[in-house]
């Protein structure tokens, strides 16, 4: 069957596994990386944001109980992906403000 230690490790893993898994989630709605499924760029902020969200909660919920690796590693997953969202955010925001500046230019002209 294995060890207690053995057992703790396992479970550390899966920690580890799971912050991997949302942080891979939020990377592919953020359309970092392609959607494994479909094979295609998507990108969809609002789900982006929702798996940044539970990544915090479960930094809060586990606050005093991760080993220093752990808590090091969630951490950092956690600046990357907000950086990372904040970047997609920008470029939103300018696809928007060309949309409008392209529009205003066009009634100028008219």
């Amino acid at each position: 069957m294995g060890t207690k230690e053995e057992k703790s490790q396992a479970k550390d893993e899966l920690f580890l596994h799971l912050v991997f898994m949302f942080q891979t989630a939020a990377l592919q709605q953020m359309g970092k990386l392609i959607n494994p499924v479909t094979q295609k760029i998507e990108k969809n902020l609002e789900q982006a944001k929702y798996s940044i969200d539970i990544l915090e909660v479960l930094q809060k919920k586990t606050k005093g109980n991760l080993k220093e690796e752990e808590n090091k590693y969630l951490e950092n997953v956690l600046f990357e992906l907000r950086m990372n969202y904040l970047d997609e955010l920008k470029k939103e925001e300018s696809k928007k403000d060309e949309g409008k500046s392209s529009e205003s230019e066009g009634e100028k002209k008219e």
